[in-house]
């Protein structure tokens, strides 16, 4: 399955309390300053690095905006300050897509993620013909569990001692959005 970038209304896509648009070159200065935080990073990948510096986000930005069809800036305010992105699927798994997102610290605790994934994940499983769209969560990060589920995300299950991050040995969460009907 391909991402089409025009399957999402962008640049400009109104979740109400932000805004889903492609990434610019311009977001260098609000990428770093929302990126490099300790929490931040706590909950993704190690190839989201801390601290995050000015050449990771240029690193980013060439990548990410050649992949406008697959990651979208969050943008409040006029500044971009976090992230949401698709990585999809092949072969018998071309109608899924694992779901990545992260927020600038300042901005945690607001609903402001909820309401993006909440809105954004019916819109891009409907825009992609996705069957199943899920996230996977350290399980010491609650809060972005809580994010899910609010989401309209459904806990499946748990990879047991499934990732180390910063040195700890981690169980991963799995949550997930479907639809069982292969017509839509």
């Amino acid at each position: 399955m391909s991402l089409e970038p025009s399957a999402l209304p962008l640049p400009r896509f109104d979740c109400g309390v932000a805004l889903l648009r492609a990434w610019r070159p311009d977001d260098l200065d609000s990428l770093v300053a929302n990126a490099s935080h300790a929490d931040v990073s706590r909950g993704l990948r190690d190839r989201f690095p801390y601290p995050y510096t000015g050449d990771d986000g240029r690193a980013w930005l060439a990548r990410a905006v050649d992949e406008s069809d697959r990651a979208w800036a969050i943008e409040i305010d006029g500044a971009a300050v976090g992230g949401v992105s698709l990585h999809p699927g092949s072969d018998v798994h071309r109608y899924s897509a694992e779901l990545g997102y992260w927020l600038g610290r300042r901005y945690w605790g607001r609903g402001i993620m909820t309401a993006i994934l909440g809105i954004f994940s019916e819109t891009a499983m409907t825009a992609f013909r996705l069957h199943r769209l899920y996230a996977t969560v350290y399980a010491n990060n609650p809060a972005s569990a809580r994010v899910l589920e609010k989401a309209g995300f459904e806990r499946e299950g748990v990879q047991k001692s499934a990732v180390v991050k910063r040195g700890e040995l981690l169980d991963l969460v799995v949550y997930a959005r479907t639809r069982t009907d292969l017509s839509s």
